[in-house]
């Protein structure tokens, strides 16, 4: 870093990021992505948009917001657009929290949490998950402090129950409880703490356009919350960047979320190779956790994951592996389309013969 740099930052540690590696014939199982093309409509909405970029765009997400709000059964003033989910995060850290106002959060969970923490300033409460991984959200009542739950869970990809979720809100009625969705649409259905929203005032919902509407290079991602939750994030945010979703990514989202066959269909087809993928590792002798997401998280006896994360690497496939407590020996495995998903295992093979 350079001289100039502020030390208040200078301790930063920012979010490390899958790798983006541009090699031929590679098989990308490392970032969570979504292994099929965006919808067919998306590539002429955003083609449509074009002509208008000598405007800016628009700062209030009018059609995109009605699109999501009509995919969601909420109403328009409930949506609250940024780039990806990450920046979704950033405003409500920063309208609900401070100096006195701490995070709560697991101390496995996405890791872009503390990040935030450490360049906002924000005190954090790290709650350990219990040793088989899932979220005791009994120690999360009454804490009075504003608290991030991601769910299902990344890396560990489980699901915790709705009623537990409402029991944390009903207990921190004078703070915002974050439920990060992220993964929800590759879990069973009723797993959404959507209709909750009416309910409880304290309540904000992150998603991302990332995962099940194919377009993680478009940064598109959204909360919803009550409308006086909304005013207070776009305070935030007209404070610092009003047109912070661009008119083709605008385009992109409304064209994606509003095809809801093909949404279907994708998500599908994902639930299906993750199913299939999950018996062949348990096959395999691996240790698979129960997935209500786009990816397995899985370990192994055999051999220890960093070397099979290695040596995967050197035959151009990419999974997860993270160099953190109580994870170390664990790997993380999106699902791509079967014919990835094939040369993975033949990968694997290759690096642990199959057992007699």
């Amino acid at each position: 870093m350079s001289r100039y740099f502020t030390k208040t930052l200078s301790a930063l540690e920012p979010y490390t990021p899958g790798e983006q590696l541009a090699i031929e014939n590679l098989v990308k199982l490392n970032a969570n992505e979504n292994p099929y093309p965006p919808a067919p409509g998306v590539a002429a909405a955003v083609a449509a948009a074009v002509p208008g970029l000598r405007l800016y765009s628009d700062l209030t997400n009018g059609e995109l917001n009605r699109a999501i709000a009509a995919h969601w059964g909420v109403k328009p003033e409930n949506v609250l657009c940024g780039n990806g989910s990450d920046e979704n995060l950033l405003l409500a850290l920063r309208a609900f929290c401070d100096e006195d106002t701490p995070l709560a959060f697991a101390d496995i969970t996405y890791s872009f949490y503390p990040v935030l923490c450490d360049l906002l300033h924000i005190p954090q409460h790290i709650i350990p998950l219990e040793a088989d991984f899932t979220l005791d959200l009994g120690k999360y009542k009454g804490l009075h402090e504003t608290i991030v739950i991601a769910n299902p869970n990344a890396p560990t990809s489980l699901l915790a129950p709705v009623d537990a979720i409402e029991e944390v809100l009903r207990t921190n009625p004078d703070n915002i409880v974050i439920v990060d969705e992220t993964y929800i649409e590759f879990a069973p259905a009723g797993a959404t703490c959507l209709p909750l929203l009416e309910k409880y005032d304290n309540l904000v919902i992150t998603h991302t356009f990332s995962k099940t509407h194919n377009l993680a290079g478009a940064r598109l991602g959204f909360c919803l919350a009550r409308p006086e939750l909304i005013a207070d994030m776009n305070r935030v945010k007209f404070s610092y960047s009003p047109y912070n979703v661009n008119s083709l990514t605008q385009a992109a989202g409304t064209a994606a979320i509003r095809d809801e066959v093909y949404f279907r269909w994708v998500t599908d087809k994902v639930l299906a190779t993750r199913d299939d993928a999950a018996r062949q590792l348990r096959q395999r002798g691996f240790t698979v956790l129960d997935s209500a997401t786009n990816f397995l998280f899985a370990t192994t006896d055999r051999m220890p994951c960093r070397e099979i994360f290695e040596k995967l690497r050197e035959r151009g496939i990419l999974i997860r592996h993270f160099n953190a407590p109580r994870i170390d020996d664990w790997l993380r495995i999106t699902i791509g389309t079967p014919e990835q998903m094939q040369r993975f295992f033949a990968a694997l093979d290759e690096i642990l013969p199959p057992q007699k």
